[in-house]
């Protein structure tokens, strides 16, 4: 029998799948949630889900993400994330749990010159930023023991994210456009679960595990540009899809929402509380290409 409970929300999505993967220690059980199994736009719900048994534990990892869909369908997007966080925070406050609660780099104009500190200034672009800021700042005036992690650019060997779409179109075509004047560091969905599981643990057997705000992603610092040449690199290695890469600029490519063109996160904080140091994007990457193609030719 377990004796550590912890609830997981986005059970579906690419975190999700890989935390219910992470190898946790003897006791931990991870019970993953989704839509079907919770509407994150009923607070009521979310309120009795904590309620509904002794959990150690909240990781409130679901969220509206579709960036440019936002712009149009702020009502649901600030629902799912900012209401919900809040009434996670109420919820867990009041059960006395912590709450562990994932955001973004979209918080942040993305106009610095070097990576964002946890200290730094937020001022989003959007409404997705907006709404997840919303969030934070729900979690944060909860009551509850809580982490807030900040993350960019998500990849994983699940669902849907730019790694498989660079893989897919690339596999249809020789040559490709993506944009060149948005940096950052590209997030392991493997890594940040891991990372996310060590805070976790902490904060379920220490009464005076660190709090806040952290930021996570992978070391080093690329475009999309650079970030979809080495995917076809190592995907070459593999004898998968491979195909040129031509840069291109945001203005070359609108979307309803405004994109960050600096998305790089500091990991002082992290390295500092929890003694989490990333590794390189460059490595992430390779496993997760390990898993959707074979290794290394």
């Amino acid at each position: 029998m377990s004796t550590h409970a912890i609830l997981v929300t986005g059970g579906n999505g690419q975190l999700g799948t890989e935390l219910q993967r992470c190898v946790w220690p003897a006791g931990y059980e991870v019970v993953a949630i989704d839509v079907a199994d919770l509407d994150l736009t009923d607070t009521a719900a979310i309120a009795a889900k904590v309620a509904e048994r002794p959990w150690s534990a909240v990781i409130n990892g679901a969220a509206y993400t579709a960036v440019d869909k936002a712009e149009s369908d702020l009502v649901t997007a600030w629902a799912v994330n900012a209401m919900a966080p809040a009434a996670f925070g109420a919820a867990c406050a009041a059960a006395g749990i912590p709450l562990v609660q994932v955001s973004t780099d979209y918080v942040f104009a993305g106009d610095k010159h070097g990576a964002w500190e946890v200290t730094d200034p937020v001022a989003p672009l959007g409404v997705y930023g907006a709404s997840k800021l919303g969030g934070e700042l729900a979690v944060r005036t909860s009551g509850a023991r809580h982490v807030v992690v900040r993350t960019a650019w998500v990849v994983s060997a699940h669902g849907n994210n730019f790694v498989k779409t660079m893989l897919r179109v690339g596999a249809e075509r020789d040559t490709l456009t993506v944009v060149a004047d948005q940096r950052g560091s590209p997030t392991s969905a493997a890594d940040l679960a891991a990372a996310l599981m060590a805070i976790t643990v902490r904060l379920t057997l220490d009464a005076d595990a660190p709090t806040g705000t952290y930021h996570f992603s992978n070391a080093g610092e690329t475009s999309w540009a650079g970030f979809a040449a080495e995917i076809f690199r190592q995907s070459g290695d593999r004898g998968g899809p491979l195909a040129n890469v031509t840069p291109i600029t945001t203005d070359q490519y609108p979307t309803p929402a405004q994109r960050p063109a600096n998305s790089l996160l500091s990991h002082s904080a992290i390295r500092a509380a929890y003694g989490i140091e990333p590794r390189a994007w460059q490595d992430a990457l390779s496993d997760i290409l390990d898993e959707l193609i074979g290794a290394k030719k």
